[in-house]
């Protein structure tokens, strides 16, 4: 809708207009304030402008019932004509409801956490928006690819190997141990422990020139933990890099770095300092081993090399200061560092009954992602980690996912869907009938929730735009509102409207399942708490 009247008043006007959404329905659907910004070139008030910019519109116009001058601004109210064609058009093209043709080729890099253990809660922020972002750039056409970086090498993997050792050698060898400051802990090591005596035998857990062999058979299946918990969010990675096969590029994207990396103190470093770091860092430490950086400077070239229009990295708030040593570095390579976009999820806190939820001894003094889906489910999970900027905090109470009552947002979304199935299902009308009929003369109110249901293309739009997925959450929940509310106002089963009433309820209908589907989210059809329609 926002596009046509932009595309309206654009060829009317010879220029782009700015079009805003009145707080206040009553003043209309959409409002300009073009006259504010004509009035210096004109040398006339805003109000006369707009007085005479409304004055210009003919009355008989098909897509406005009303065009006014309100204090300088221009109020544009949708003809119901125009609101009942598009519902037509929206209805009789369900999976093209909201969807373009963007076609740009992006690379979205997010999760990439360390394959040394199952995800905890703060990787599902990221996941959750990740994938939320990915969904929305798909609706809209972008030729989007999804990407994990394996983080395989460096010190995370050898005391993956030390832990999975020391484990078996106290709980299946009955071995003394002593364990060092740092080393990972958690139930998933007993998985590992048995497969590994499967594979190489006990022998190996008392070899430690092994450890490294032991280590790198161990990740593979870490991932597979951290995949599976992934799929069951119902997240999905077309693509996965290992940074383990990156380093033997590292000669040649040494040379293409070019002055961007010197020797000092018998270390590499790169200059990031004069691209806006805070200091020089150090890429390759003295004996050689390459730092996190360096494998992510070959990452990032590589990403750049397979030519994609656009890149975004979604990390955790704790790579804050990381971003500008990567930028520096993606400027050495030869590449416009303005293509690469990175994006930062912050912590989660979560509550039960008011409660610091307690970690888990048996994950590792850490909250596993798999145990909240667990607990409250993947749907309201994936609603809650949607539902607030990603660059905020972040904190819950487990317990009011778990109601089933309007308090909990995606129970009250989910009924709105299931109760205007419940509602059809008492209808004697043929569904025919229902789509042929019209949506004028239906009121105000009904008017306003048509208005409501149409608008998901432009905030599905908006959210990816300004990478704020909870607008479309924020959406949703609002639209499930006006829904509740117009079905306690207005009888429809029976009455003289009740197939305009029903075709109505279709398209909020539509505009629930779509936006809940790019939410990763599965509307639900019937519920068991139904009350009577």
């Amino acid at each position: 809708m926002k596009q046509r009247v932009s595309t309206l008043l654009r060829e009317k006007f010879g220029y782009e207009v700015v079009l805003e959404k009145p707080k206040d329905r009553s003043f209309g659907h959409f409002a300009t304030p073009v006259a504010f910004s004509l009035a210096k070139e004109l040398r006339k008030s805003p109000m006369i402008i707009a007085e005479e910019l409304a004055s210009s519109f003919s009355q008989e116009s098909d897509i406005f019932s009303s065009v006014e001058s309100v204090k300088g601004y221009l109020n544009f109210r949708l003809s119901e004509n125009f609101l009942s064609e598009y519902a037509n058009w929206a209805l009789s093209h369900p999976s093209e409801f909201g969807k373009q043709d963007k076609k740009q080729k992006v690379l979205l890099e997010f999760v990439s956490a360390n394959p040394t253990g199952p995800l905890h809660i703060g990787h599902a922020r990221g996941a959750v928006y990740g994938d939320t972002l990915f969904r929305l750039a798909k609706h809209l056409g972008y030729d989007i690819t999804a990407e994990y970086y394996v983080n395989d090498a460096g010190n995370q993997i050898d005391l993956l190997g030390l832990s999975i050792a020391l484990y078996a050698r106290e709980n299946i060898l009955g071995e003394a141990v002593e364990y060092p400051e740092s080393y990972y802990r958690g139930e998933y090591l007993e998985g590992l422990a048995n497969g590994a005596i499967e594979k190489f035998g006990k022998e190996i857990f008392s070899d430690t020139a092994r450890y490294k062999e032991l280590a790198m058979w161990a990740k593979d299946g870490v991932m597979e933990i951290v995949v599976d918990s992934l799929s069951a969010l119902n997240i999905h990675f077309d693509t996965f890099v290992k940074e383990s096969s990156l380093y033997s590029d590292w000669d040649r994207v040494m040379v293409k770095m070019g002055e961007g990396c010197y020797e000092k103190e018998g270390k590499m470093w790169i200059a990031s300092e004069a691209k806006g770091d805070d200091n020089d860092r150090v890429v390759v430490r003295e004996d050689g081993r390459p730092t996190y950086l360096a494998g992510d400077i070959v990452y990032h070239n590589q990403k750049f090399e397979r030519g994609y229009d656009h890149y975004i990295n979604i990390w955790g708030a704790d790579h804050h200061g990381y971003i500008p040593r990567v930028n520096a570095a993606v400027e050495y390579l030869g590449y416009d560092s303005n293509k690469l976009e990175t994006l930062l999820a912050q912590m989660v806190s979560l509550l039960k009954d008011g409660e610091p939820y307690k970690m888990s001894k048996r994950a590792g003094n850490v909250i596993l992602m798999s145990d909240i889906v667990e607990e409250i489910g993947a749907d309201a999970l994936r609603f809650i980690f949607a539902s607030k900027k990603s660059d905020t905090a972040l904190e819950f109470d487990l317990a009011e996912f778990k109601k089933q009552d309007s308090s909990n947002p995606i129970f009250y979304i989910q009924y709105a869907h299931a109760r205007i199935n419940t509602i059809f299902s008492k209808s004697t009308i043929a569904k025919e009938e229902i789509l042929a009929a019209s949506l004028q003369g239906l009121g105000e109110n009904a008017d306003s929730l048509l208005f409501d249901a149409l608008l998901l293309p432009e905030v599905i739009e908006d959210a990816f735009n300004s990478r704020q997925v909870q607008k479309l959450t924020d959406y949703i929940k609002s639209l499930a509102a006006s829904l509740h509310k117009f079905y306690y106002e207005c009888r429809v089963i029976g009455s003289e409207d009740e197939a305009k009433l029903l075709k109505l309820f279709m398209v909020v209908a539509l505009s629930l399942k779509t936006g809940l589907s790019i939410l990763g989210i599965e509307a639900v059809e019937k519920m068991t708490r139904e009350e009577e329609a």
